[in-house]
C-alpha cells in the first residue's frame, strides 16, 4: 500500500476518527472528527469556527488521530497519524459537502455554511496496525516531508544466538536464520518481552 492508500483508507473506509489536540494548561482534549477526503498530500476536514477545538487547532497547529474499524479486537485494523495542520479556508467546502452528503442535514443552507472552515493535515507521520493478521502487520508511513522515525526493537551485534528472545516472542517474528537474529519490524508488536530476556543486553529499544 502507499501512503495515498492508508490516507484513503482512513477517509473513505474508517471516515470517523479520535482526534487529539492540546489545551492552555497543557493537558490533552479529544474529539470525534470526521475525515472528509484525502489526497497524497494529506488529510482533510471541517470544523465550526466558534468551535474550541478551531482554537486549539489554530494555536498549536498539531493533532493527534487513531481511526479503527474491526467487529472485535482481533478483526480490527487500526491507522494513527500525528502531523502539522493548517487552515485553508472554505474553498474546499462544497467540494467535501458534495463527498459526505450528511453534512446538508448539519448545515443545511448557505447562511450556516459560513461557520465552517476547512483544515488539512499537511506534513506527519503514521501507523498502518492491522491485528486481524497473524502475525499482526504494522507498517509507518511518513507524508509531506515529515523525516521517517524508526521506532521499535532491534537486536545489536553483542547477540549470542542463545534465541531466549523466540522463545518469549507472541508474534514469533525473530529470524534465527543469522547471529544476530533478526527483529521483523512489520510483524513486531513493540511488546518489549525481548529486551527484559536477553541474558546479554544484545536487543535495544529506538
Amino acid at each position: 500500500m502507499t501512503v495515498k492508500d492508508y490516507l484513503g483508507y482512513i477517509s473513505n473506509v474508517i471516515h470517523t476518527t479520535i482526534v487529539a489536540t492540546v489545551d492552555d494548561d497543557g493537558l490533552p482534549v479529544t474529539a470525534a472528527i470526521d475525515m472528509m477526503d484525502s489526497d497524497e498530500n494529506g488529510l482533510y476536514f471541517l470544523t465550526a469556527k466558534g468551535k474550541s477545538f478551531y482554537d486549539r487547532l489554530k494555536e498549536r497547529g498539531f493533532l493527534a488521530l487513531t481511526a479503527i474499524k474491526g467487529e472485535s479486537t482481533l478483526t480490527s485494523v487500526a491507522v494513527s497519524v500525528r502531523g502539522k495542520v493548517r487552515e485553508i479556508g472554505d474553498e474546499k467546502i462544497p467540494a467535501l459537502f458534495e463527498k459526505n452528503p450528511y453534512m446538508h442535514e448539519i448545515y443545511p443552507t448557505a447562511e450556516s455554511m459560513k461557520a465552517l472552515t476547512v483544515f488539512q493535515i499537511y506534513e506527519g507521520s503514521g501507523e498502518w496496525f492491522d491485528l486481524s493478521k497473524k502475525p499482526i502487520e504494522r507498517v509507518s508511513f511518513t507524508f509531506g516531508g515529515a523525516a521517517a522515525e524508526q521506532e521499535g526493537y532491534f537486536i545489536t551485534n553483542t547477540c549470542t544466538g542463545c534465541q531466549s528472545c523466540v522463545e518469549v516472542c507472541p508474534q514469533q517474528c525473530i529470524s534465527t536464520d543469522t547471529v544476530p537474529l533478526v527483529i521483523h519490524q512489520t510483524n513486531c508488536l513493540h511488546c518489549g518481552n525481548c529486551v527484559t530476556v536477553c541474558p546479554v543486553g544484545a536487543v535495544r529499544r529506538r
